[in-house]
């Protein structure tokens, strides 16, 4: 699509707060409708609790959040990804299955890193508290 057939948006200060309630439509859709939106929210609240039970250091927190807000965000590019090839095709279409795949493997990916971080975090702490 060329950006001369586009309208060009106005900017004000209306559309801006109303950019917020799509912005939480999107969400409350994803974690009413996609499973590994409420499994992050469950792994969100563990690592804060622990973050606390712990006192990790500032840096640490940095990193948690800064982990769990990429994990969150592309879970629901993933989402978004999905929904838009359902919206193109309901066909078995290869490029099609890539699409989905490929951005399913990115939400892996970055789970996986995460989780790593995580326990390299957390578990220095808890044998700690055992005292092992």
């Amino acid at each position: 699509m060329n950006t001369e057939s586009r309208e060009k948006k106005k900017f004000s200060v209306k559309r801006f707060f109303v950019s917020f309630k799509y912005s939480y439509d999107g969400l409350k859709y994803a974690y009413l409708n996609e499973q590994s939106m409420v499994l992050h929210l469950l792994c969100t609240f563990i690592i804060i609790v622990l973050g606390i039970i712990f006192k990790i250091s500032l840096i640490e927190w940095i990193i948690c959040i800064t982990l769990l807000t990429c994990i969150m965000s592309i879970e629901l590019l993933n989402t978004a990804i999905e929904a838009t090839v359902d919206l193109v095709t309901k066909e078995k279409r290869e490029l099609a299955k890539i699409a989905k795949d490929t951005s399913s493997a990115s939400a892996g990916i970055i789970s996986i890193f995460s989780l790593i971080i995580f326990l390299m975090i957390f578990i220095p702490k808890i044998i700690e508290f055992i005292g092992w």
